[in-house]
């Protein structure tokens, strides 16, 4: 089974490095990484690009806010299954997904 995660950022550079290594530390590893980034201004997308992994998405675009960033991620989706980390959050364990 393949499980998707959508992340939405927006100017993120204190936080995004740890929820994506939140994401790449999980034991199950048929996971598709979709982030979301909202023509940030800072080092987002550049430290997104260091830490991301061959299964990640990634579209830097002006949008209308954070739902409309996650509804674009649920859209590219394409997992059995979807869920969602923002990008100033980390999975409580290694096992969460």
């Amino acid at each position: 089974m393949k499980v998707s995660i959508v992340t939405a950022t927006m100017n993120s550079e204190s936080t995004v490095k740890d929820s994506i290594q939140s994401l790449n530390n999980q034991k199950y590893k048929n996971i598709e990484h979709i982030i979301i980034d909202g023509n940030s201004k800072d080092d987002t997308l550049k430290i997104v690009n260091k830490y991301k992994k061959t299964n990640t998405v990634i579209v830097s675009e002006s949008d209308n806010g954070i739902y409309d960033a996650l509804n674009k991620g649920i859209k590219l989706a394409t997992g059995d299954l979807i869920g969602i980390l923002h990008s100033n959050d980390v999975f409580y364990s290694d096992d969460v997904v």
